[in-house]
Formats: C-alpha cells, structure tokens, sequence
C-alpha cells in the first residue's frame, strides 16, 4: 500500500469498476429491499442537502445488499417544469435574443429537449462522486415516455373517478412567469414597508357608537380595495357590532359593500375593522365564503389594474351582483404604480388618515424573485378529502412509520386542514393537460384527442383544442415509487420491489410530496387482496444542513457549501468566484467575500467522499437541524488516514507471513493473546451496536462506534498491545496475533464500508487474501461490497478477557499518567510497587507482565507486603490496589506537593458535597433507594481516595 492515503487516486476508478461489473442491480436473490430516491431537479448541482440525504439512502443500500437482500435504489430526475423552462428561456435570449413565443410552444419544446441531452445529466455525474450505490440502468426521467404514460392514466382516472375537475380558485400568481406555483415555490421575506389608514363612509346616514360616520381600515396593500366586496367587524366589538348588516360606500368606485360581523376582525388588532377583498387575499376569501360575498378581480396576469373588473359568486361563476367598471385613470397601471395613484387619491380626498410604518412578511416567487399576487384564475384540482382518509388510516395502522415518530403530528395536521390540489400550470414545459374544448367551451378529458373523439362520438370536422396549461410538477412526482418501476403495467419490478422499504427525504415536503405519493399510490395500488398498497413502510426525515452558525445556507448569503469542494478541494479564488461571480449587488458581494476569505483563508483542502460521508453520518442524529463543522470533517480525514495507516502496519506484518492458515492449506498451532481475545470481543460488541445503530435509523451512532473501536481499541491499544508478542513472542504466539490482526482488520472494513465505500474497498483487497475469508467467500474477492456483512457472535465474546485486558489498560494509563504529571521521560525505565494486591490483580500481573514491561516502559514490577508502605512516591489506584513510582530521583518535591495540594482540596469539597447530600433529610426521604445507594459508595470511594492523597502528600513532604 501506498504510504500515504490519496482519495483521488482510488475513487474515481473504483466506482467506474463497480458500475461496470453491475454490482449496483439486483441479484434477483434474497428478500427485496427498494429505496426510490427523491428525484432532483434536472436543472440541479449537488448540494448539502442531496449529500446527506443520498449517503444515507446509500449507507441503507449497502448494508441492506451485504445482508443478502435483493437490493434496487431507484433513480431518476424530476423534470423541474418552472426552473428549466427558465434556465432555457433564458438561454435562448442570452445566445439568439430569442423568447420562446419566437419559436413557438412544439419547437421551444424540443429546445427543452436538446439542453436536457446536453446539460440535463450534471448532477447524476456529481452523485456517482458520492459514491452512490445506484442501479444506473433504470434511470428514470418524470417526462419519459412510460412517466409521461403513468401521469396521463392517473389524471384520466382520477377524472373518471369525479376527484379531477376544473375551477375558479385563488392562487399562488407569480406575475413573471404568468403560472401559478405552489406555497413550496413561494419564499417568504421579511421586508420594511407601510400600513395604509383609510376612511370608508357609512352609507344611509348610519353611525358608528362614537358618533362617526365612517369607518377606518388599515391594509399593507392600497390598491386591493378596488376589489373589496366587504367590511368585517367582530361581533363582540361594542365599536361596530351595531353596525352590522348596514354598508359603506367603496370610495372611487362607489360600490355599496356589507359590513358583516366575523371573528377574523381582531378588536386589538390595527382599527378593529378589516376590508375584504375575496379575489385577492387568501383569508378574505375564506371571510368571503362564510358570508357569501362576491369575488372581484381587479388584476390582470402581469398583476396590472384591468380596465373592466371580474365578478364572480363565491362558487367562481360569472355574476352581475356587482358592476364591472373601474375608474379609467388606474387601468393598465401595474399594481405598484397603482398603489400610489389610489393612495394619492384617498389623500385629495380627505379619506387618508394616516400611514405607518410596518414591518411585514412578503412573499415571492422563490425564481422569479417577484412578490406573488393572490389571483382568481382557472385551474385543474384534484379533490383530496377522499384521498386524504386511507392516507391517514396507513399512519395510524402502522402501515407507515415515520422516523422520528413525532413527524407524525406535523403529517395529521396537514392531513387535517387539507385543501383540494391545484395542479395546474401555466407553463409549456411538463406534462401537457389530456383535457380537449370544443368551440363552445366543453371540455373533454381522455388519454388521445382520438380516444376523446371516439368516446364522445365527435366528428372529425369539430374542432378541438387541447389545454395549454401544463401538470404541477409535483403530480408526476408524487406517483415515483411505482411510476418508476413500470405502473400502469403489472410489471415484475413492481411485484418485486414495490412497495419501497424506506423513503429518505426532508420534513419541509411532507405535504407537496410525502402525503400526496401516499393518497396517489394508495389509490391506484391494490394487492392481490384489493387492500391499498403504501408506497414505502418507514420515513426517515432528516434535518436541515445549516451553516456552523446555524444560518440556513443560500446563495444570497454567500453560505453555501458544494459538497463536491470538500471532496477534491478548492482554492480561495475557486471559491469567491462561485460565490460572487455573477453577483449584481456589489456591496453584498464585498461582505460575502470578506467572510469567505476569514473562514477560507486558503480555500478548502480534499477530504475525499470517505471523509464526507463518515461526517455526513456522524450528523445524522434525531435533530431537526445540523450545523456543519468543517472541523468535523478534519477530524474524519484524520480518521481515514488513522484506518490507513493502521492497515499498513499490519500489512507489513502479516504479509507473507503465517497468519494462521497456509497457502498449502496447513494450519500451524496458534495461541491466542489476551489482547486477541479481547480485541476479538470487543469488536463484536461493535457489530452489535451497528447493526443496531442501522435498524433504528440512527447513523450517528454506528458511525460513533465505528470510530470509537477503530480509533481508540483498535489502533490505540490493541496494536500496540501486539508488538511485544510479534517482536518477541513465541511462533504459536505471533501466529496467532498475525491471524487476529488480519481477521479483525478485514471484518472491521466490512463492517464500515456502507458508510465509507472507497477506503474500505482499497485495504480489503489486500487483507482478505491473508484471511480465513478468503477461502469462505461463495461471491469471490473481487469487491467488498457484494460481500456478507459481519454478524454478532456472543461465543467470541471472552468477558475475562475484556475485564482482563481493562485491567490492563488501567494499569498502563496510570502509569502514564504519573510520567506525565511527573514530568518524567516516556523512555526512562521505572521501578513500580504495588500494594494492597488482591488474588485477580496478582493473576493478571503475572499472565501479563511482558505487555505491562514492554507498553509502559518498566525495569520491575514488585509486590510489597501488607505492613511495607514502601519508599515516598506517586501514586495511583486501580480498584483496591495502589499503583507506586518512588519520587525519589523523579520528581520536583514542590511541584508535586503543589498539585497533591490541588487534587485534595478538590476531593475533599466532592467529598463535602456527598455528606451534605446525605445528610440532607428531604433528598433521603424521596430519593430511591438505588440512588443513595450509589451516593453512599461514591462517598466511600472519595474518602478512601483522600486519605490516600493525604498520605502521600505528607510521605512527599518528609522526602
């Protein structure tokens, strides 16, 4: 082995080398396990959020796959309708000063097609750099022919079924695209801005309880009341509930409007009276319903004031409750521009009391990066409160299970509050509409024009015209897990692996995905019984990535972490030119950089996919969010380094060598150490704990006990425990040394390679031929991946020697210890007495005297009598017995007697604070009886700990 470990000699060439061999399919042998993965955007880059999910699902995959389990991770791309039409409408007006109306909707489309063959495969190429497990061969595409079949079979059905149909719903409108987009879309800003105090006069001479014969409403959004059909008031509000069922009179348009009494008004909230535009506020339009108001939209799709309002009764149909007519001067003019004019308005008028400052929560399209506008417009919807049952009843039977178990409530209170779906979009890419018009405006909903035709007996000289809107992304996602494997056919893949085992995803989609894949699957997949299949039997929500100040990572904050840097490194210019290249705000740029260059001062090092993935899972814990460490990740390259160097040592001390079995096929005597014993059961104390670690989903700690036995008993200890016998043992001895180094190494690398696929896979190709697997392994050694993964073995679990080799370690630290406090050389050879030796401490002394000799540098071990206290020395207890070292010729008196000094007035207010505890009456009284129990030898300890101290310190002291 090479004598430094080099991720990017070995990472790029082993995952080729897997996919080649087809190590990532199923085998077709075993139980089924099938994860589908959250299928990213086309348009994306790796991000933190894609590595850890993706480890995770791998690390699941891995695992799974060295059980014996027929494994399928199922991939794919969501077709991202919004953000790829942007990023080639955008391409096309940067190369040809084109739009996509110059080409038209058939040739754009193809446009579409030809980026997605040329840059549509980015972040596949970055998730095989993850070291991604991934059936490549069924990569899946949400637009792809046997996708784009499944979507058009489910609206059709589901339209046939009565939960598909057509409306006039608010909605989500961002005026830039001209679609609208769903509450996942919108980003929510906070932003400094005004409250409008306007006066609407009563009409019919009514007054309020004060005498005046107006009310005031106070609204962030001026140019809404050309829409408002209402005035509400609480009805508890001594102010106004007399006033109830009278009207205002709607300045500039003059229109009578209601005033209606309504919990939504809040008596201590701005005026107590809010104005009620139903076609342009979400809560207005809920207050509309309650009290049957009309809709007025006043807005057109670019959100500018139309010429002619819209009305329409609270079921969307066109009304004459109210005329159309706005004042000329507002129409055409964009909202904004608007808001000034009728601001300006209300001021020549005397009806503008005042304006406030307020802060407000604004939202904007997450792409287009304008603030949305609620617009009442026609849009398709899927009626969910039939789907929404069985989707529940699956929770609560069981059937599901999220993990952790508390996401479960954030998923019933979505269920709770649903609202039909809108899923349509006012886009040209995605999955077309199968909705045809005819010249009078019926509609007609097949999978074909020619099936429309045939069922509905049209002729073929009646026009028809398709629907140009386009299906919510989200629907075609939310049919993944069986879409992918083959649905509406009753394919093998989908008896085999459907439903999925586990999906891994985040808990800000519970609603836009994970409860919409569970209605949609739920209702179009029946077993063989008719019972509703699930989608997949547990969720794994994992947290948010944050920053290491636990800020959310964006590109506006200049925070952002690409996972790829951390693998193969970047420079310091590397990384300001991705964070501020294309930045349009110099001043914010200049303060990115300025943090970037004091975090990064020379940019990011390569810590290789190991290291990332081994810090990935170490985060992994139960939490909703994660701060990244960067130091983290520099501890775990020093981690990988460790295993590396670890396993060259025992290389360069097992190969050809006799490591207990001989190429002839002759086992030679082997004797096994108490340090093999122990490291042997000690490991399989840790094959338990991962295992366990993986079956409950808790990453964190199977990564922790992996270190922990890796780092600390491994390499810490039990090599260092091996060189006295392998320099100096006898040959049964150093045989059976070598072969628990190679044995232990070599399912230790099985047993962390779900998590760090590469390093593994690299020392395990030179280990296992030394090893008694070797000749076990029915698949070959060609890749540790298709390999068993280890078992727990309670036989191999020697609590003897575990105790024994504690002992053993105890010893040596203390000894250690006091060279370190002693300031005495490591190399300097020490006498050391022993008292107070009980029958286990003089066994072990003497099964073990050469480790303790060799490992902490003695010349003698002597046992002194029970009357003999010995020379003046420094000491240390393990258990009954006191470990000596003469000071004599060692130590600086004074210093030593300065720190005995500390140590005793430490141990004596320890000491002070246990009697105190027990001698207080209301602890005993309450406290259980196992727990002052426990005080009671803690206190005894400390005593007996103390009088040794003071002894010492006074042997010291007459030195």
């Amino acid at each position: 082995m090479e004598k430094t470990f080099n991720p990017s000699d070995i990472e790029q060439s082993l995952y080729q080398s897997w996919e080649e061999k087809g190590y990532f399919s199923p085998t077709g042998e075993g139980d089924s396990y099938s994860i589908a993965i959250p299928p990213p955007n086309v348009t994306g880059s790796l991000h933190m959020g894609h590595a850890f999910q993706q480890t995770i699902m791998d690390t699941l995959i891995r695992y799974q796959r060295m059980q014996g389990k027929n494994t399928l991770w199922q991939t794919g791309c969501d077709h991202a309708g919004i953000a790829t039409q942007m990023v080639v409408e955008r391409k096309i007006a940067a190369e040809e000063d084109k739009t996509r109306h110059d080409y038209g909707r058939e040739a754009f489309i193809d446009k579409v097609w030809e980026w997605k063959a040329e840059s549509g495969g980015t972040i596949g190429k970055q998730m095989r750099r993850l070291g991604n497990s991934i059936d490549w061969t069924r990569e899946r595409f949400t637009m792809d022919e046997g996708m784009s079949e499944a979507v058009q079979e489910v609206f059709v059905r589901l339209f046939e079924d009565d939960l598909i149909y057509r409306g006039k719903r608010l909605v989500n409108w961002d005026p830039k695209f001209h679609t609208a987009i769903s509450d996942l879309e919108v980003e929510n800003k906070d932003k400094k801005g005004h409250m409008w105090h306007l006066r609407y006069p009563l009409a019919d001479g009514a007054k309020t309880a004060e005498g005046k014969d107006y009310l005031v409403v106070a609204t962030t959004r001026p140019e809404t009341m050309l829409g408002d059909t209402g005035v509400a008031v609480n009805p508890n509000d001594e102010r106004y509930k007399d006033l109830i069922g009278k009207h205002v009179l709607l300045p500039l348009v003059n229109r009578l409007i209601p005033i209606v009494g309504d919990d939504h008004a809040d008596m201590e909230k701005g005026t107590g009276c809010v104005k009620i535009t139903p076609a342009h506020d979400f809560n207005d339009n809920e207050v509309g319903k309650r009290h049957n108001l009309p809709l007025i939209n006043i807005l057109d799709i670019n959100a500018a004031i139309l010429p002619q309002a819209e009305v329409y009764d609270t079921k969307g149909e066109p009304s004459d409750a109210y005329d159309t007519a706005l004042p000329e001067a507002f129409a055409g003019l964009d909202r904004f521009v608007a808001r000034k004019a009728i601001v300006d308005q209300f001021e020549n008028l005397g009806l503008l009391v005042e304006v406030k400052d307020h802060d407000l929560v604004a939202p904007y399209g997450d792409r287009s990066g304008v603030i949305i506008e609620p617009l009442l417009t026609d849009q398709w919807y899927v009626r969910v409160e039939k789907l929404a049952g069985p989707a529940v009843d699956a929770v609560k039977d069981g059937q599901i299970e999220f993990v952790p178990k508390q996401y479960e409530n954030l998923y019933y209170s979505w269920m709770r509050d649903i609202q039909d779906w809108c899923i349509s979009r006012q886009l040209w890419w995605g999955h077309r509409i199968p909705a045809w018009y005819d010249n009078q405006g019926k509609v007609y909903v097949g999978r074909t024009e020619a099936e429309v035709r045939e069922k509905h007996n049209i002729e073929p000289l009646v026009p028809l015209r398709q629907d140009d809107d386009v299906l919510d992304t989200w629907f075609s996602s939310a049919l993944w897990t069986f879409s992918t494997l083959g649905w509406p056919e009753q394919t093998d893949d989908l008896k085999t692996f459907h439903p999925t085992d586990v999906l891994v995803t985040g808990f800000d989609i519970i609603f836009f995905w994970v409860a919409r894949m569970i209605m949609m699957t739920m209702h179009f997949n029946k077993d063989e019984n008719g019972k509703p299949q699930v989608p997949f039997k547990k969720i794994y929500m994992t947290g948010l990535i944050r920053d290491d100040d636990g800020q959310k990572m964006s590109k506006s904050k200049g925070n952002v972490l690409d996972p790829l840097d951390m693998i193969d490194g970047i420079s310091l210019e590397g990384l300001l030119e991705k964070r501020t290249g294309n930045m349009m705000q110099p001043k914010l740029a200049a303060k990115i950089a300025k943090a970037t260059k004091k975090q990064f001062p020379d940019g990011i090092e390569a810590h290789g996919t190991d290291a990332l993935r081994f810090t990935l899972t170490s985060l992994a814990s139960t939490g909703r969010d994660i701060n990244w460490d960067m130091k983290r990740l520099d501890g775990y390259r020093n981690f990988c380094n460790k295993l590396w160097n670890a396993s060259r040592y025992v290389l360069m001390n097992t190969e050809e060598q006799d490591c207990g079995r001989s190429l002839s096929g002759k086992d030679g005597e082997m004797e096994l150490s108490l340090a093999d014993r122990w490291i042997t059961g000690q490991f399989q104390q840790t094959i338990k704990t991962v295992h366990e670690a993986f079956e409950n989903f808790r990453f964190d700690q199977a990564s922790q006990a992996l270190y922990e036995f890796t780092w600390n008993q491994f390499c810490d200890w039990y090599l260092e425990l091996t060189k006295p016998v392998l320099f100096n043992g006898s040959e049964a001895q150093q045989r059976g040394t070598r072969h628990t180094l190679v044995n232990i190494l070599e399912q230790l690398l099985r047993l962390m390679h779900p998590i760090m696929p590469y390093i593994t896979e690299t020392i395990w190709q030179r280990v296992v031929p030394l090893t008694d697997f070797a000749e076990q392994a029915g698949k070959g050694t060609d890749s540790i991946m298709i390999q068993s993964f280890p078992q727990f073995d309670a036989a191999l679990c020697d609590q003897t020697a575990i105790d024994d080799l504690e002992w053993v370690k105890q010893f040596i630290v203390a000894i250690r210890n006091i060279r370190g406090e002693m300031d005495i050389s490591p190399s300097k050879p020490l006498p050391v007495f022993l008292k107070n030796v009980d029958a286990d401490d003089r066994r072990r002394l003497d099964e073990n005297k050469p480790f303790l000799s060799a490992l902490a540098k003695l010349d003698s071990i002597d046992v002194l009598a029970s009357d003999d206290n010995g020379p003046a020395s420094a000491t240390a207890v393990i258990g009954a017995m006191t470990v000596m070292i003469p000071m004599a010729g060692n130590i600086d008196k004074d210093a030593e007697l300065a720190r005995l000094s500390k140590a005793v007035e430490k141990l004596t207010k320890d000491v002070e604070r246990v009697r105190g505890k027990l001698s207080n009456e209301n602890f005993v009284s309450k406290a259980p009886e196992a727990v002052i129990n426990k005080e009671k030898e803690k206190l005894a300890d400390a005593e007996s700990t103390l009088a040794k101290m003071l002894e010492q310190k006074e042997q010291i002291a007459a030195m």
